[in-house]
């Protein structure tokens, strides 16, 4: 996988330049650098409807083959590994490079890291699939591809791992991180191989304070910083979903939409280029990235107007229906940021030690953190990027500040929002489960009778009295267990009057199961599942030799009640209710 996830990254980042050079100088080439600004078009004015084209091409490919590859590609493989057991189709893998790079080539501000993610994974699902291997291995495969596609495109094999971690995976293991290790060890090698030591950006020394002698003004720019981003993060995700909603009044099958919103992409390039001197809202804009990083974007109100600028561009990109991602806006904008923010604090405090490239690389990881919600992710990969132990500290500060003013302003991230949108909900945490290991038999909190399998209502009715709770009753026929009569349907036939001569067996659940007192919750569950039963009649041995015998009754309820199984557990329409309090009729 990492070597297919490597390769995929270099023949994507191809087919970006055949298509730059097409859509912008009419030449069939592949030689396209991203960190120099690009030239004027051949087309003149007529430039402006080069994006149109691109997205005429780019409707037709999405609506006849494959419409998931519409939009930022990870939002989409989030829901193959949650909703679709892992199951990418086919298409999905070249119509997601192609329109994807065009999108990219003709002017569109979107990113390659979505898509790249995308192709990855969904290699990973179909070769999966051909492997017929378990899900479990499936969804690794998927981790695998989209990990070690952000490997190979930084160049930063931890920042894969954790991407991944963050993002993809749903179980965190050794059999699930060490494939995933594996596969963006190798995307990173072919990625250095083909794109070499600076795979993305050209990093700047940063003049940053020894972290045991932060200044006082420096840290508290770190976390005002933070705070900003977060809030720009906020305001990113809000612009690009509400400018989807704005394009989808416009009726047909999206060509009109799309074209419509690449025509104003077309004019802004046009408008930028004209006044500025060059393009910089165009594509994934890593040369104007490396402007602040170098320094040289000093005015700190043109940074502050590119801010904004891309994230108009991306969301009219975005919104009227391209193929792209959201990661390399997202570094854009947080560069910008980062770059304006440190011009005003050199305009109010002369001398500051901050920098315009320190706070371009800090406003990156804060705004990928705030929007993706991978922070830590966010945090590694600036520092491998970077390779300054010193840029450790500020990254935390600053990265957890936007992250938190993100969340504490809107719950989603910029991939879960998509979900959210369709009411698709996905755990915001991957937890221990430590209480699957824990005994069955310390989840038994209610009271239970043993009566004969010919007893009546009237019959418990009677034992009731003496318990403090509904009791569940258990009907034997000398050693056979015959069925189990939940506290529920106990009240129940209280409630309505049934007649107390009613024999139990109409009321009793006939399939329960019988398990031993050492059995564990994880056995116990996939046993209640295998089986389709609701109650568990709980032995010292898993026979049944009397009443004697007998332990208790374990219910899906108590289960769900008791270790927070709800996600987890197939109770269909019902909802699980503590045990009753009330008294005996």
């Amino acid at each position: 996988m990492g070597v297919i996830a490597g390769l995929g990254a270099v023949g994507f980042r191809k087919l970006i330049g055949i298509f730059h050079n097409l859509f912008f100088y009419g030449r069939f080439d592949t030689v396209y650098d991203n960190l120099q600004h690009s030239l004027p078009s051949t087309w003149g004015v007529f430039f402006i409807l080069a994006p149109v084209v691109g997205a005429l091409i780019v409707t037709f490919l999405v609506n006849h083959f494959a419409p998931g590859a519409k939009g930022h590609g990870i939002p989409e493989v989030i829901d193959a590994v949650y909703f679709k057991r892992g199951v990418i189709r086919a298409p999905v893998v070249l119509i997601k490079a192609l329109a994807s790079s065009i999108s990219i080539g003709s002017g569109g501000s979107v990113g390659r890291e979505g898509p790249i993610v995308q192709i990855g994974a969904a290699f990973g699902s179909r070769l999966a699939l051909w492997m017929k291997i378990p899900e479990w291995q499936r969804l690794v495969l998927i981790a695998c591809g989209g990990g070690a596609g952000i490997a190979a495109t930084f160049n930063t094999p931890l920042g894969g791992v954790l991407f991944a971690a963050e993002l993809l995976l749903v179980e965190i293991s050794a059999r699930t991180l060490i494939p995933v290790m594996i596969a963006s060890g190798t995307a990173s090698l072919i990625g250095l191989a083909f794109f070499g030591d600076s795979a993305s950006f050209v990093m700047p020394p940063l003049m940053l304070s020894h972290p045991a002698a932060i200044p006082g003004l420096e840290l508290l720019s770190y976390i005002l910083m933070g705070l900003l981003t977060g809030i720009a993060g906020m305001l990113y995700i809000r612009s690009i979903y509400w400018f989807e909603d704005l394009f989808k009044h416009i009726p047909g099958k999206g060509y009109l939409r799309h074209a419509l919103g690449m025509l104003l992409i077309g004019v802004l390039m046009y408008l930028m280029l004209r006044y500025t001197g060059h393009y910089y809202t165009e594509g994934v804009g890593y040369a104007t990235v490396q402007d602040a990083l170098d320094g040289t974007l000093t005015m700190g109100w043109l940074a502050l107007l590119l801010a904004v600028l891309k994230v108009l561009a991306t969301s009219l990109t975005l919104g009227s229906g391209a193929s792209g991602g959201v990661f390399s806006p997202s570094l854009y904008i947080g560069a910008m940021l980062g770059a304006a923010f440190a011009a005003g604090v050199h305009a109010l405090v002369p001398g500051a030690s901050i920098t315009i490239g320190t706070a371009a690389v800090i406003g990156m990881a804060c705004m990928v953190g705030a929007t993706t919600g991978a922070a830590v992710t966010a945090v590694v990969m600036t520092f491998e990027m970077t390779r300054d132990y010193h840029v450790i500290i500020p990254l935390i500060i600053s990265v957890s500040m936007a992250y938190a003013m993100r969340r504490l302003l809107l719950a989603d991230t910029v991939y879960t929002m998509k979900l959210t949108r369709r009411g698709q909900h996905i755990t915001t945490a991957i937890q221990s489960q430590l209480y699957l290991t824990r005994l069955a038999l310390e989840f038994i909190n209610a009271p239970f009778l043993c009566l004969d399998a010919d007893a009546i209502l009237g019959d418990a009715l009677e034992r009731w009295h003496r318990l403090h709770k509904t009791p569940r009753v258990v009907l034997l026929d000398g050693e056979i267990l015959v069925g189990i009569v939940p506290a529920h349907a106990l009240r129940a036939a209280v409630d309505s009057g049934v007649a107390r001569s009613t024999p139990l067996r109409e009321l009793a659940d006939l399939k329960p199961v019988v398990v031993e007192s050492t059995i564990q919750v994880f056995d116990l569950v996939s046993l209640l599942r295998r089986q389709r039963a609701h109650n568990a009649l709980m032995t010292r041995d898993g026979t049944v030799a009397g009443p004697d015998s007998v332990l208790g009754v374990v219910t899906w309820e108590d289960l769900v009640e008791n270790v927070n199984l709800a996600g987890s557990l197939d109770l269909g329409n019902e909802v699980p209710k503590p045990p009753d309090q009330s008294t005996p009729p």
